[in-house]
């Protein structure tokens, strides 16, 4: 396999997005954002309406990520288009970017990094819809992504099921007592360098080179997520756990309960019971138990009423990492089911 781009056989198309929302946001970061869309082989040469794929990223993930490409693999652009090129129906995939100074945003609204839920649904969707020929239905409207991505891709439609009709989460975050409270121990031991106190880690870690002291990432997870769902109302990330005893913080870590997909589920029932498709997957190995967090969800949404044959669950040999070539074999269940 040659290691530089291929040409696709669709069209990529990279916008510079300004978004309203964003502007202004709590963490200062740039409210115009690159937006890629792609249109797949025949696009151009005919009036034909598609159905419509967004695909969201893992935490620290930013849009141009999706153009990277590992030893001997292609990128997701490429085995995206291959899909496509090889005969799937025809889709519309957009790639949003969703990154914060902390790393991630979660796809969720919040006074600690702004507003990115409405982002994606209110702006991002229907200046899609208005600049592409798409079909804008929910019925032809699914979302995918992986790890904090998958988080999203299952949130989501259970928020805004006038918009999506159908999913795919690859390792996504759930089942919070087993992915995330083994990292809060983590970080409390990491933060007895800083005196226990994380916006000294903070200031320390975007000081130097990322991720070059041993607790950096437990800390990063934990600090950027409290942003995201624990955050006080001056936009201040607010720990769930004692940073010196890392006894967990009941109050705090209800709110991190409160969006976990296994719990959110049943008070979500008709609507996942209404979806044209779900595919949840994960590695049999990964670190966070997110095959135990995918499984859990499959459960929650059988017990939804969801019909069986509209589900696709499968666990599978590997860890967390380095699982992109799971991401084309969704997108293309997905363009199979989606509604034309």
């Amino acid at each position: 396999m040659l290691p530089w781009d291929a040409p696709l056989a669709g069209r990529l198309d990279r916008h510079p997005f300004t978004s309203e929302l964003l502007r202004g946001n709590p963490l200062g970061d740039p409210h115009e954002r690159p937006l890629w869309v792609y249109v797949p082989p025949g696009y151009d040469d005919s009036a034909e309406r598609y159905p419509v794929i967004y695909v969201i990223q893992g935490y620290t993930g930013q849009v141009t990520m999706w153009a990277n490409r590992t030893a001997f693999r292609p990128s997701f652009l490429e085995t995206a288009d291959a899909v496509f090129a090889a005969g799937a129906p025809a889709c519309v995939v957009v790639y949003v970017d969703a990154w914060t100074a902390y790393g991630g945003s979660q796809f969720v609204d919040s006074p600690g990094t702004g507003r990115y839920h409405s982002y994606l649904c209110d702006e991002i969707v229907p200046w899609v819809d208005a600049h592409y020929r798409t079909i804008p239905e929910r019925e032809s409207r699914a979302i995918s992504g992986k790890s904090s991505g998958g988080f999203g891709a299952m949130i989501t439609p259970m928020l805004r099921p006038d918009l999506f009709g159908a999913l795919a989460t690859h390792a996504g975050d759930a089942l919070y007592e087993l992915c995330y409270l083994p990292e809060f121990g983590k970080a409390a031991r990491a933060l007895r360098t800083y005196d226990h106190d994380v916006f000294r880690w903070w200031d320390d870690f975007r000081s130097r080179p990322a991720f070059t002291k041993p607790g950096d990432e437990s800390l990063l997870v934990a600090f950027g997520v409290a942003a995201c769902f624990s955050a006080r109302a001056d936009g201040t990330p607010e720990l769930p756990f004692d940073p010196v005893s890392g006894v967990v913080e009941p109050q705090v870590w209800e709110r991190w309960l409160a969006w976990d997909p296994v719990r959110m589920a049943p008070g979500h029932a008709a609507t996942l019971r209404d979806l044209r498709a779900v595919w949840i997957d994960a590695g049999t190995r990964d670190e966070w138990f997110l095959d135990l967090g995918a499984t859990a969800f499959r459960d929650e949404v059988l017990q939804s009423g969801l019909p069986p044959d509209r589900l696709h669950f499968e666990l599978f040999d590997a860890g967390h990492a380095a699982v992109d070539y799971r991401y084309p074999l969704a997108l293309k269940w997905l363009a199979e089911r989606l509604a034309r």
